[in-house]
């Protein structure tokens, strides 16, 4: 076959109506309808009887659009054009045998594709005829052509563009929804429902990596029960696309047929004529090979076989599906810590005790737990209030929602609205930012108001109108905020009392006491006093390391004996002294320091003549029994710590929350 390369000569009239015909062609709405409009009056022109756009996708040739009787190409004229393209785009035109081609250069605006293509015209008889005889008539039939084929590779790229932007939206658009997808399920069938029909293909599966069990799940799997589908991860085309970490296409009939699982096709009642997958990664560039999550597969192409414009396509939904899915998997877990936390924080919330009095209190709770009702707690110093609160709080669906404890008494009252309610900037002398008050805070929550008895009678009006309204308003604002708050309030003080001194608001213990739960004297609670010390025991001894001792019967029978006037609080500061001052394996009455033992031991007199509290008589003995160890130790602190049962470390933090000095560790 004889080709010869043509330059082109001047310009002609043929030329200037096929550049008037390319302005008008690129002035239009472009899009595949009107190519194939346009073209039979190209054709006309150029002296044609058929012919089109020819491109090589997937090592076939196709043509579209075309005009005419579709004929076997000149595939090695095309090649040949086409391998000629000069490094700066141009593309010289090739005739022979009756064909005019002409390639069409390669453009960076089509997504990263250079897809080779070229414009085919098919001469007439007497178009061939005068083109072989005149020069001068070759030479107009490559320059019409040329340039032609310069206006509809403009054309082709506007097309693509338009189709890519249009693809970005459509994607950036799916990837909004699924972030706001909480299901896996869902999330999932959501992406493949994406895919097919972006891609246009019947079906799309997204195959996790179960790294550790060197699977791919796939899902969802049409067909099989549970919706998901297990295979190798080295096999098959998504076993090469999880190795290579690059898309791969495969289309029937032109590609090794081995590479598809044609078991899995048997198993799902389902033929794969085609199939396009991409790896799935959330990392980036760098790190893409290192987080890998899987790999994105689109099965049948409807209207013919994938390509790689369609490979682009699904790697951009599989970079968002990605991000989707572990956005997901992150706020899953999140999530699970977060639910772990409330149930540890519920655990150490649990009112310990068989007696009949805290079963009924406990039954109570459970029951206005699931309920908003505001609850009073009662009960003396140390009886746990706060804790049963907290029970509340934790039995409640509003568990994950903040738990804010205020005590009132601690509130003088040209305070307690600030704390309470918050404050603006500027609000007053040293209101230096805005402050969020306490109801603001635990919105969602639990606002717990202890020692609600103590508090002042402007405090008492003000808590009234927002337990009443709802809505708080800072201080130096204007702005109504509402809050969503379930209010617990406790006391130690007979309220009846107060109301009758005129100490206390009727109308606040009427909204404070909607349910009233009333907690018992430890010392009314019979053998619970064990109970209650044996869970401290284990606590405080998992929290230093330390084996947990027994009782001998003389202790036991001492803490049944003991009147607990400091009731739950001071049965857990005996415990806790018991777990850092004794090393033995048995507990003896003696350890306890209970029922004046304490005393006698920092006075040598009588509890009865010691003014002071437990707490600091406490820590006086503790200070006291460290000190004389080291002493004993001649200051060797390893020593000193085998003395008093501890580890080193261990005594070192007993000393700085007693505010003993210590020396470098």
């Amino acid at each position: 076959m004889n080709r010869t390369p043509i330059s082109s000569p001047p310009e002609s009239t043929e030329i200037r109506l096929a550049l008037e015909m390319s302005r008008a062609l690129q002035a239009k709405t472009i899009g595949p309808t009107f190519l194939q409009s346009v073209l039979p009056e190209l054709l006309r022109m150029l002296g044609g009887q058929m012919g089109g756009l020819v491109s090589q996708r997937q090592g076939s040739w196709h043509c579209a659009p075309w005009v005419g009787e579709k004929t076997n190409f000149p595939i090695d004229l095309i090649t040949d054009a086409i391998d000629r393209i000069g490094t700066d785009g141009s593309a010289p035109s090739q005739i022979a045998d009756g064909w005019c081609v002409t390639p069409i250069g390669s453009d960076n605006g089509t997504g990263g594709l250079n897809t080779p293509s070229a414009l085919v015209i098919r001469m007439t008889d007497a178009e061939e005829s005068a083109v072989r005889e005149s020069e001068e008539r070759a030479q107009r039939m490559i320059r019409t052509a040329q340039l032609l084929a310069s206006a509809l590779q403009r054309i082709e790229t506007q097309m693509r563009q338009a189709r890519r932007i249009e693809q970005l939206t459509a994607v950036l658009a799916a990837a909004a929804e699924w972030q706001r997808l909480d299901d896996d399920e869902a999330l999932l069938r959501k992406i493949a429902d994406t895919a097919t029909s972006l891609i246009e293909c019947e079906r799309a599966s997204i195959f996790l990596w179960d790294r550790r069990r060197s699977k791919l799940i796939g899902r969802p799997a049409l067909g099989i029960e549970g919706g998901s589908l297990e295979v190798d991860d080295d096999a098959g085309v998504v076993g090469e696309v999880l190795r290579s970490g690059e898309p791969k296409i495969w289309n029937a009939g032109s590609d090794d047929e081995s590479r598809v699982n044609r078991k899995v096709d048997e198993s799902l009642e389902f033929e794969t004529r085609s199939l396009a997958a991409v790896p799935m990664s959330s990392g980036s560039d760098e790190h893409r090979r290192e987080k890998l999550i899987g790999v994105f597969e689109a099965i049948n192409k409807t209207d013919g076989e994938f390509d790689e414009f369609d490979a682009v396509l699904l790697a951009d939904l599989a970079t968002h599906a990605a991000v989707a899915i572990e956005s997901l998997r992150t706020r899953q877990r999140l999530r699970s810590s977060r639910d772990r936390l409330v149930q540890d924080a519920a655990s150490a919330t649990t009112l310990v005790g068989n007696h009949p009095s805290i079963e009924t209190v406990r039954r109570s709770a459970e029951k206005v737990a699931k309920t908003d009702l505001t609850v009073l707690v009662l009960g003396k110093n140390g009886t746990g209030k706060e804790v049963l609160a907290r029970h509340v709080h934790y039995e409640s669906d509003r568990r994950s929602g903040p738990f804010v404890a205020v005590n009132c008494a601690a509130l003088v009252e040209t305070l307690l609205e600030s704390e309470l309610f918050g404050h603006e900037k500027g609000a007053f002398t040293d209101a230096n930012q805005t402050h969020i008050g306490k109801f603001e805070l635990a919105s969602g929550g639990t606002l717990f108001l202890d020692e609600v008895g103590d508090m002042s009678p402007g405090g008492q009006a003000k808590l009234l109108r927002v337990l009443e309204e709802k809505v708080v308003v800072r201080v130096g604002g204007s702005q109504p905020i509402p809050v969503d708050v379930r209010v617990i309030a406790a006391t130690n003080q007979p309220l009846e009392e107060l109301i009758a001194a005129r100490r206390f608001r009727e109308d606040l213990f009427f909204r404070l006491n909607v349910v009233s739960l009333t907690l018992p004297p430890l010392a009314d609670r019979g053998d619970d006093v064990l109970m209650v010390a044996n869970h401290f025991l284990k606590q405080f001894c998992y929290q230093i390391g330390r084996q947990v001792p027994q009782w001998s019967p003389a202790a036991e029978s001492a803490l049944l004996s003991h009147s607990w006037p400091g009731n739950i609080r001071e049965l857990r500061n005996t415990i806790e002294r018991v777990c850092y001052l004794t090393s033995e394996d048995v507990i003896h009455p003696d350890d306890l320091m209970i029922n004046g033992a304490v005393a006698q031991r920092l006075k040598g007199g009588p509890a009865a003549e010691m003014p002071i509290e437990l707490n600091e008589a406490t820590r006086i003995f503790q200070v006291d029994h460290i000190e004389s160890a080291i002493k004993t130790s001649g200051g060797n602190m390893t020593d000193a710590a085998g003395r008093l049962g501890l580890h080193r470390s261990n005594l070192y933090r007993k000393m700085r929350q007693l505010g003993m000095p210590t020396s470098s560790e």
